[in-house]
């Protein structure tokens, strides 16, 4: 079996699509994709296809070798995401051609349903009691809120105060037996972190994410010994060493994206180098179709994975949404919270060829919000 041709579909609302068919007739599907750099990374993915086209697609793991060593410049989150959905279509591919779920070749299942999250609130919360009330009446029992909308170095006691007043709100919605995630979006101070967590205690968020950017993840331990909140952080880092730096310093869950961090292949090792930190797994997937799908046959075959997000109804998803692109949107259907195993081959997912195709030809220039505080100051978003 050969690779004979690699495409890339640009797709509403930020996402983008890969498709890579072999000389047999079988088509793996890959979602590569930095948010707001779409088209850069498809530019990667076309360079990577020099390599690719006429490889035996079985050579997954020699694939990822030389596609993220063999360029001699190596990291970063256009290559990293470029090789996250080619490895994502490749192991696609290698299912479909033995008929079994990319799960079963990861070890085989560990669970039968896996328990999964969505968000609400958007990127300045309002409104997110009633929001959480919809969910758990749609069936889910856990969400994920941003804690703030911008947030100064250091912040008025009447800023603290409003963000603990909206956790609040959707703690008292989702009650005792069911899940809020707090996120603070890497929006926050180390300073901030720290005084935030300490008032959200009492409201014991499921965990608290990404409390501060990934270029001061060397200071993250400070943060978990200084809280009993879990801390959760991954979503910016993209290889099992960027893991190394944090994993020892007390973090409670990882987070790392499987259309980000290497696809398939890295997640899988990643989960089990945090298993062997006593730290859980729950991948980060704002995203399309099949990067949920691959993410959950990551989960079916980790056994210290908690939680999986999906994108579904997210705010960011104008235009389309989770399901839009699916032959079989039943899939994803979930009930009390819990979507079942995937049985079908490969990811699992049947892709809507025509849909996507139709789709591209729109495509979408999404970009990343720019956020400035009152005083014209560049603020993290």
């Amino acid at each position: 079996m050969k690779i004979t041709s690699i495409k890339t579909y640009l797709i509403e609302p930020r996402w983008l699509f890969l498709r890579v068919e072999t000389d047999d007739g079988i088509v793996g599907w890959g979602e590569p994709v930095v948010e707001g750099r779409a088209h850069t990374v498809a530019a990667a993915v076309d360079e990577m296809s020099d390599y690719l086209i006429g490889a035996d697609p079985t050579r997954i793991e020699d694939h990822w070798q030389v596609l993220t060593k063999g360029g001699f410049y190596r990291g970063g989150p256009i290559l990293s995401s470029a090789v996250a959905g080619i490895d994502q279509a490749l192991w696609d591919i290698r299912g479909k051609s033995l008929g079994v779920p990319v799960h079963e070749l990861l070890g085989g299942a560990v669970r039968d349903t896996m328990r999964i999250y969505c968000w609400i609130g958007g990127d300045e919360p309002t409104e997110v009691g009633e929001e959480a009330a919809r969910q758990v009446e749609a069936g889910l029992t856990a969400v994920k809120m941003n804690a703030t909308g911008r947030m100064r170095p250091l912040e008025t006691t009447a800023q603290i105060r409003a963000a603990v007043d909206r956790v609040a709100a959707v703690r008292e919605v989702m009650g005792p037996d069911r899940d809020v995630a707090v996120d603070f979006h890497g929006r926050i101070s180390p300073a901030v972190a720290r005084v935030l967590c300490r008032e959200l205690e009492p409201l014991q968020p499921m965990f608290v994410e990404e409390p501060v950017v990934p270029e001061l993840s060397a200071d993250i331990g400070k943060i978990c010994a200084s809280t009993t909140i879990p801390i959760a952080t991954g979503e910016r880092l993209f290889s099992r060493w960027d893991f190394r730096d944090v994993l020892p310093q007390g973090v409670a869950v990882v987070q790392p994206d499987l259309s980000h961090a290497g696809g398939i292949s890295e997640c899988r090792r990643i989960a089990a180098f945090a298993e062997a930190y006593g730290v859980a797994l729950a991948p980060h997937c704002p995203l399309g179709p099949v990067a949920l799908a691959a993410s959950l046959q990551v989960d079916f075959a980790s056994p210290n994975a908690l939680i999986q997000e999906t994108s579904l109804g997210i705010h960011y998803n104008q235009g389309s949404d989770l399901l839009d692109y699916l032959a079989d949107p039943a899939v994803f259907a979930f009930a009390d919270g819990y979507v079942q195993r995937p049985t079908a081959p490969g990811l699992g997912v049947e892709i809507d060829e025509a849909a996507v195709a139709k789709a591209a030809e729109t495509g979408h220039r999404w970009r990343s919000p720019i956020w400035r505080h009152e005083d014209g100051g560049f603020a993290e978003w």
